[in-house]
């Protein structure tokens, strides 16, 4: 109950204080091939730009406390940039798990169409949203408190800005970095909503070793970097502080090496397990996530969990988290205040309104038939199998059966080492239902079905276990299971979150507090 409690000055410290590490923290996580300074370069720039992902540790006196994720795609026409960031905050004498995400939205030609930004500290959370017209006006909401009226403002601008995340990428878009050299960028300030010109110099020029992969030492049950790799960075420093401040080294790619920001925060590039799976079972260790939870950090393979029912109808009560950026609702799931109940698809469900090879591709959800990072839907090896497997069937159902047999029957179950891709879990034939549901995506496209990845928990023996799983586009989005061998998915299967592995990380705010009560199960 002293969460309830806490006085509203101390939940407004813990908002401001996620705040600004989104606008520090994350600006640091600004990638290559988005702006230039050179406004007749912007559209040469933007057709360079090729979907990639990269994964950080955030650090507090040398100590994790947190991990953070960046990716960019350009699967339907324009530039869509992800960032999210999760941390163990000691504010007001005790720990709270905060936070961040942004997207942004750009043109081909490198324009800002549109922002979101959630930030979420416990009982602070903060949403604002922005869409730029004509680089010229701004319209921007923020969203505060719950049940508190949005703050919506019109804000003039005298032409296209840059926001504080995407300061680094100008500076890497233009020639090689000199060191003394400097450049003046607009920036859109969040925290004073006015636009201002930013001062970024080079400062230095160094080389880095930096770890391309992780393999698991079994002995110490920690992952460690592999197969070294040798980077050239040169150190940036803008003259503001604050929103719009930056000092860090950056590589000709534009992606952070090692950057330090406000709250005395530092980002380190790292492979995503050394980042990712080692702070989260130093959370767990340390407490920060309670061991008495309905939620299992672990898969159901890697705790020898198999699924012994296959469940029509699943109703649960939610509570204790905010679920509100969560993609909870939706096709078989209803949410109903904290009610939330999975129905399996029916046979009307399963029945496309489009023939395979090329009649989704002039549909609204052909966005899902590109190619994503750790999605190789263009190798030649995912074409090749993916046209075997349909053959001369042009019944999206019936290939996407098809092709949710053959994963299931052709990896197999286990804990692999590596970030899953489709490519890498073809050849190596093994993995989890990560490496299930990336390759099972990745054909699906190549056939020509739309696809993607969900994530969430699996409700097996009493207890939820996390998930991943994939949902192909036939009448509707219609969940699968490759893993399991279950097409479509019984309801078992509660999702949280859609997408890559960023989007996934979200499920780590709900880990101790998250309460799931099951109403009935049939």
């Amino acid at each position: 109950m002293g969460r309830v409690s806490q006085r509203p000055g101390r939940r407004r410290t813990i908002g401001i204080a996620i705040l600004v590490l989104w606008l520090g923290g994350l600006g640091m996580l600004a990638r290559r091939e988005l702006f230039r300074p050179h406004t007749d370069q912007l559209t040469e720039a933007g057709m360079r730009v090729t979907p990639s992902a990269s994964f950080y540790a955030v650090l507090q006196q040398g100590r994790q406390i947190g991990f953070a994720s960046s990716t960019i795609d350009t699967a339907d026409g324009g530039i869509n940039v992800r960032d999210y960031l999760v941390a163990d905050l000691a504010v007001g004498g005790s720990m709270h798990r905060a936070t961040a995400r942004t997207d942004v939205r750009l043109t081909r030609t490198l324009r800002v169409l549109r922002f979101t930004v959630n930030v979420d500290a416990d009982l602070s959370p903060i949403k604002a949203s922005g869409t730029i017209t004509g680089d010229t006006l701004l319209l921007l909401v923020v969203q505060g408190a719950a049940n508190q009226p949005a703050d919506t403002q019109r804000i003039r601008l005298a032409g296209p800005v840059l926001l504080p995340t995407l300061v680094p990428l100008a500076v890497a878009l233009g020639e090689r970095p000199k060191a003394g050299a400097s450049y003046t960028l607009p920036v859109f300030d969040p925290i004073a909503m006015a636009a201002k010109d930013v001062r970024v110099s080079v400062q230095a020029e160094s080389v880095f070793v930096l770890q391309d992969s992780s393999v698991l030492d079994r002995a110490a049950s920690r992952w460690v970097g592999a197969r070294p790799d040798t980077v050239r960075a040169w150190r940036l420093a803008t003259g503001t502080q604050g929103a719009s401040g930056f000092s860090g080294w950056v590589d000709e790619q534009g992606r952070v090496v090692s950057a330090t920001q406000v709250l005395g925060l530092t980002l380190e590039r790292r492979p995503y397990e050394v980042a990712f799976e080692n702070w989260k079972a130093d959370a767990l260790a340390r407490g920060a996530v309670s061991a008495d939870r309905d939620i299992y950090e672990v898969s159901a393979i890697s705790a020898g969990k198999a699924l012994r029912k296959n469940l029509s109808r699943l109703t649960l009560r939610l509570t204790g988290a905010n679920l509100a950026d969560m993609d909870v609702k939706g096709y078989r799931q209803r949410l109903l205040g904290d009610t939330l109940t999975i129905t399996r698809e029916a046979p009307p469900a399963l029945v496309a309104a489009y023939r395979l090879p090329d009649g989704a591709k002039a549909g609204v959800m052909s966005v899902f038939l590109d190619a994503e990072p750790l999605l190789e839907v263009e190798n030649p090896q995912i074409v090749a199998l993916a046209r075997r497997l349909r053959g001369a069937e042009t019944d999206p159902r019936v290939v996407a059966e098809r092709i949710n047999r053959w994963v299931y029957d052709s990896l197999e179950k286990k804990i692999t080492i590596g970030v899953p891709s489709a490519l890498g879990t073809l050849r190596s034939r093994s993995g989890d239902c990560n490496e299930h549901a990336q390759l099972y995506v990745a054909l699906a496209r190549a056939a020509g079905i739309p696809a993607r990845v969900a994530a969430g928990l699996a409700y097996m023996d009493g207890k939820f276990y996390y998930h991943a799983w994939p949902e192909v586009w036939l009448e509707r989005f219609v969940a699968v299971d490759p893993t399991f061998g279950q097409f479509p998915a019984d309801a078992s299967h509660l999702r949280f979150t859609v997408g890559g592995l960023g989007r996934q990380a979200e499920l780590l705010r709900l880990m101790g507090t998250l309460k799931i009560d099951v109403l009935s199960a049939r």
